[in-house]
């Protein structure tokens, strides 16, 4: 929903934070985006073609030509793509970009792409923050690509400083910021509850209601298509939300209650869509209730006010 219909090719280069391209692509493709991947060699030796070909669930390009001796085109691929992103970008690789080396798939294919690019540099504090890094980061800035981060961090070599590649999350966030720039809603802390809620009897039986929580649901993907943090606390449903939708599920009053009270201090928007049981069981019993020939009585209480 957040990316569906984006094209976007992911170039991964020979850093050790290459491992995590795994979990972005994966993001990538919870966010519905289309994912086609290239890989420089050295980036190889961190992560494997295979494991970015199941996520992304296309073939990885690697080589200008294939063991079958068909091309990669280069040309195609950065036509393709509605965003070119670098993550991890090595100093090697941004330099190339600078330079306009072409010597590998992927420097080609970035010399030859017509959309926008977004960078992710990695590397050591030091190499960082070298001039000539600096200056070829201001160069690529210049050229107005999104350059995200480094992060600070504990680094491969022990140091401590910026240089660790950006959390895959948000790069993932900078990339639907970049597709959705007019969201009414970015960033503002929404709470939805939707759905019914059920309240114990005894182990086998409980008092509810029909309420299926797509209203609920509904209002709460509407929210993160518009760039809100969405919190959705429901009761028992059979309904899937968006992986980054934030869901908390309960069963009964109470839990929803308790819920509540940690979330809605937080929230700067509060839907109530919830069919909140309205009351339940005086005493559950810990044993399933025997049949009687006369009426069963049970006694009932009021639920708390959500």
């Amino acid at each position: 929903m957040l990316l569906s219909g984006k094209k976007v090719l992911l170039g991964i280069t020979g850093s050790i934070s290459a491992y995590k391209a795994a979990d972005l692509c994966r993001l990538l493709i919870q966010a519905e985006a289309s994912v086609r991947v290239i890989m420089t060699e050295a980036s190889t030796s961190f992560i494997s073609p295979l494991t970015l070909s199941v996520l992304s669930k296309n073939k990885v390009e690697v080589e200008f030509v294939n063991d079958d001796s068909t091309w990669n085109n280069h040309v195609e691929l950065g036509l393709w793509a509605d965003l070119l992103v670098v993550a991890p970008a090595t100093a090697t690789t941004m330099a190339k970009f600078v330079n306009g080396i072409c010597d590998n798939l992927l420097s080609a294919t970035y010399l030859s792409a017509r959309c926008p690019v977004l960078i992710a540099p990695a590397m050591d504090h030091d190499m960082y923050l070298h001039q000539a890094t600096a200056e070829n980061i201001s160069v690529l800035k210049g050229r107005n690509h999104i350059i995200v981060g480094p992060e600070d961090g504990e680094l491969a070599s022990g140091l401590i400083g910026k240089g660790r590649l950006t959390d895959p999350q948000k790069i993932v966030d900078r990339i639907i910021d970049f597709f959705n720039p007019n969201q009414r809603f970015k960033n503002i802390n929404v709470l939805i509850t939707a759905g019914p809620t059920q309240e114990a009897i005894d182990p086998v039986r409980y008092i509810s209601n029909h309420s299926s929580g797509k209203m609920g649901v509904a209002i709460a993907e509407a929210f993160l298509k518009e760039g809100a943090n969405v919190t959705l606390i429901c009761g028992p449903i059979q309904l899937k939300t968006h992986n980054f939708i934030h869901r908390i599920d309960i069963v009964s009053a109470e839990e929803m209650y308790n819920a509540c009270e940690v979330h809605f201090p937080k929230a700067e928007i509060t839907i109530m869509a919830a069919a909140v049981a309205d009351y339940t069981s005086d005493t559950i019993s810990l044993e399933k209730l025997k049949k009687k020939d006369d009426d069963l009585v049970i006694k009932l209480k009021k639920t708390k006010d959500i």
